[in-house]
């Protein structure tokens, strides 16, 4: 078997792979003997017709593309494994010459890594983020932990208003006619939550409990089902309760309960502190960013189509798996929302160069500034991953193959190449917008 590697433009590159006759001529046969059930001649059972009487009768082509897929699969990650190129896509295949008693040859065509142009990456010039917190964001916060600690009380005495939790039976009718999905009984709806279409929660405050009314809405023109799309419905209500949530006082009594601390100025101020160093690892997120982003407009690099392709899949399956997280699979999000594959890919096809020139040039800084790993750091990031599995770190690393750990080790020298850039760069003031002038 021999390989042959031409090199094209654009980071593209032809490998030309020869296997042997005689190995063809193998393939062949293991193809015969996968098949040879699904033929059938007089004078012979099932599955015993001789190699030679099928291939007179429907040529030695009937399996050729048995016993190519069957070399290539085999063959092709040898050869790859064995040259010195950076393959960055999965191969084209075209097979170039296929004939029993000739060497089999095939063209794998594969984007390569392409070459960075790298630029001047110390002393990058980024905007400074704005690390201040405010009065109103720190009474924000503990706003958000008093709502928290709301304590929810059934309100009879009243009618429902805003941000209640009610208890409603419900069911939608189009055309005086009930619709599928359109019925639910002692539902729960926190009124102001939007969590209905139009109007529907509005047309419940000011309602009482043991009240039946109607609620009139439309559906959106982009609703999920064509059905109802564009069209007015009625909903027949019927206010079954109403829970308001009574907060608690801003008092040191409140900061005890939610915090260790005995005064409320005590917890006030360490709110403050928490936001203060929240923003501030954000910044520090931002600025790393910033730098990257900064580096890629100062440098020449230029990506081949099959590299981003993949990387759009990628994406796509890592979308894929967030979905199924939640229940829900591709096809059905597609579905809902009236796209196909190919508009997702498109539509990921910007991020998905920003992430493949990030990682080129951040891996061309770990490069220049010959960065290195050690054995401890390794260790160190191997504990963090086992923990994260919830296993033992011995278990976790004899299931952690050399893929696996040169993936952890460029990982981790990539993180110095960021560290290192947001370290060098210099932090500007943001520019203030000219006002128009009036005059």
């Amino acid at each position: 078997m021999s390989l042959a590697v031409e090199k094209l433009e654009g980071s593209m590159a032809d490998l030309t792979i020869t296997v042997p006759a005689e190995d063809f001529l193998a393939a062949l046969k293991t193809a015969y003997n996968k098949t040879k059930g699904k033929f059938q001649m007089a004078g012979f059972r099932k599955g015993k017709v001789p190699m030679a009487y099928i291939e007179k009768m429907y040529g030695p082509e009937v399996f050729y593309e048995d016993a190519a897929n069957e070399l290539i699969n085999k063959t092709y990650p040898e050869e790859v494994e064995n040259c010195d190129l950076d393959i960055v896509s999965r191969p084209e295949i075209s097979v170039t010459q296929i004939e029993k008693g000739k060497d089999f040859i095939y063209v794998a065509k594969v984007a390569t890594r392409p070459e960075v142009k790298l630029g001047e990456y110390k002393g990058l010039e980024v905007e400074k983020t704005d690390i201040s917190v405010t009065d109103e964001e720190v009474k924000a916060e503990i706003e958000k932990t008093r709502k928290e600690n709301g304590r929810k009380v059934e309100i009879t005495d009243r009618a429902a208003q805003l941000d209640d939790d009610v208890k409603i039976n419900f069911e939608g009718f189009v055309d005086g006619v009930a619709f599928e999905g359109g019925k639910g009984e002692d539902y729960s709806l926190k009124l102001g939550s939007h969590s209905f279409i139009d109007t529907f929660e509005d047309q419940i405050v000011g309602k009482n409990i043991g009240d039946e009314f109607d609620v009139n809405v439309t559906f959106p023109e982009n609703y999920q089902a064509d059905n109802l799309a564009g069209k007015p419905a009625v909903f027949k209500v019927k206010l079954l309760g109403i829970t308001e949530t009574q907060l608690p006082e801003l008092d040191d009594e409140f900061a005890s309960d939610v915090s260790a601390f005995d005064t409320f100025a005590e917890y006030e101020e360490d709110t403050k502190k928490t936001l203060e160093l929240r923003k501030k690892d954000r910044a520090e997120r931002e600025k790393e960013g910033k730098a990257i982003e900064k580096l890629i407009e100062a440098s020449e690099m230029e990506i081949p189509e099959p590299m981003i392709a993949m990387q759009q899949e990628r994406m796509l399956e890592d979308f894929d798996m967030r979905l199924s997280y939640q229940g829900l699979k591709l096809d059905q999000y597609l579905q809902i929302t009236k796209q196909t594959r190919e508009d997702m890919m498109e539509q990921m096809k910007p991020e998905a160069i920003t992430r493949i020139k990030s990682s080129l040039v951040v891996e061309a800084v770990a490069e220049a500034e010959k960065f290195e790993v050690t054995d401890e750091e390794v260790d160190e990031e191997m504990k963090k991953m086992a923990e994260a599995y919830q296993m033992e770190v011995d278990k976790f690393k004899e299931l952690v193959g050399e893929k696996e750990l040169d993936s952890v080790r460029r990982d981790l020298k990539n993180r110095k190449a960021v560290k290192f850039l947001a370290e060098n760069a210099k932090e500007v003031e943001p520019k203030k917008e000219e006002k128009a002038d009036a005059e």
